[in-house]
């Protein structure tokens, strides 16, 4: 694989009353492999910026434009078709996954106060759920809209340590506008990323400590059937904190593929989980959608930076993501 790095590093400049970090400029390009249906051999990772303060939740417009989250900036930003950046809003309550209602209202989960409900447009803020059972949600992270307006959500808990000491509850819920929320999964991990097929009958779930991609049958009103091991991630491996696949957010194309952001890449499966392939990204990715007119561009985010891929099949028409 080629890979063409250019860094610019500032000077280290220490004062007695200041410190001043090195500014590093990276612009980052990279190629593909060739991935049948997915991309041609040689397509280039477009490298589109980087510094930006957190990079999750990706979905398109719908002029096929690109929105994220900037988490710890507490804002949400958009990529034009041009690469240009600008904010498209502020003071989003911690934002990290979103999705849009079939009237257009921003529907995201929240963590600087842990809630799932509308955040956007502004003037239209409403919050579905703020709690199961009376418990506080730990640290809401992703979220896909079903075709009745529900919402499959991850909260992928708390790590306790220093003043943090409460134990870590990690869940999948599924809540609908009126608040009516129901735990679906109490037995992952680490949830993550989350994701339905085209037709909606199948759940997939990220399990970032895990060695697989989960599966589950939907059976319907937010209820799930048996949870199978859907695709083992090559992405497993171990770190400083143990083994872990890194698994984030998920992503499906219009022929029901499954692209898996991990800590080897994105890492494609068939509608059987049947491994196709993996596109290695500069930086390690944690999120990616599809955008574009036609739906035929795979924007890529992790670590600070945004990326886009031209892919050969394009995403789920009808879909944000």
């Amino acid at each position: 694989m080629l890979t063409t790095f250019f860094r610019t590093i500032g000077p280290l400049i220490f004062s007695a009353a200041s410190l001043f970090i090195p500014t590093i400029t990276l612009a980052e390009n990279t190629i593909t492999p060739s991935i049948e249906g997915v991309v041609a051999q040689g397509t280039q990772i477009e490298f589109i910026k980087d510094k930006f303060e957190g990079t999750e939740g990706p979905i398109s417009l719908p002029d096929g434009s690109l929105i994220f989250t900037e988490t710890r900036a507490n804002r949400v930003t958009h990529i034009a078709e041009d690469n240009s950046i600008t904010t498209y809003f502020e003071n989003s309550n911690g934002t990290n996954g979103l999705a849009f209602t079939k009237k257009g209202e921003l529907v995201s989960v929240q963590n600087l106060k842990p809630q799932i409900g509308v955040v956007y447009p502004k003037g239209s803020e409403k919050v579905w759920a703020d709690n199961y059972e009376g418990k506080a949600f730990q640290r809401p992270n992703d979220l896909v809209i079903d075709k009745s307006g529900g919402v499959y959500f991850t909260d992928i808990g708390v790590l306790p340590k220093g003043e943090i000491t409460e134990p870590a509850r990690p869940a999948v819920y599924y809540v609908k506008p009126d608040g009516k929320i129901t735990q679906i999964v109490n037995d992952v991990e680490r949830p993550n990323g989350v994701q339905l097929s085209r037709d909606e009958k199948t759940l997939y779930l990220a399990n970032t400590a895990g060695e697989y991609l989960l599966a589950y049958p939907v059976l319907g009103n937010g209820k799930l059937g048996a949870k199978n091991e859907f695709a083992k991630l090559a992405g497993y491996e171990k770190g400083e904190t143990g083994f872990s696949s890194g698994a984030d957010g998920i992503a499906i194309d219009d022929k029901d593929r499954v692209y898996v952001a991990t800590n080897k890449g994105i890492e494609v499966f068939d509608e059987k989980g049947t491994a196709l392939g993996i596109i290695t990204i500069p930086q390690r990715p944690q999120n990616l959608a599809f955008a574009g007119k036609d739906k035929k561009t795979l924007y890529v985010v992790g670590r600070g930076a945004a990326y886009k891929i031209a892919v050969l099949t394009p995403g789920v028409k009808g879909r944000a993501k």
